[in-house]
């Protein structure tokens, strides 16, 4: 398991830290409600479009942080 994915989790949905800390943490996956499922689609989303807004042109940000918008509905 990557570990910015693990927190990307335990930030989704803080109270059950503990499972995220386990081995077998995907499991308990199961038993988030659909709000922390979504906040952690959102900040798995966020965090691509700040590696890219790094890492690419600034004509390409400009044409892709709309579509991440459009696409998800997120905003970095």
């Amino acid at each position: 398991m990557n570990e910015r994915i693990r927190q990307l989790a335990v930030m989704a949905n803080p109270s059950s830290k503990e499972i995220y800390e386990a081995d077998n943490w995907q499991y308990n996956c199961a038993a988030w409600d659909s709000n922390n499922l979504t906040k952690f689609a959102e900040l798995i989303v966020k965090e691509c479009m700040r590696l890219n807004s790094k890492e690419l042109s600034i004509t390409a940000i400009e044409r892709l942080l709309p579509l991440y918008k459009e696409h998800f509905g997120v905003e970095e």
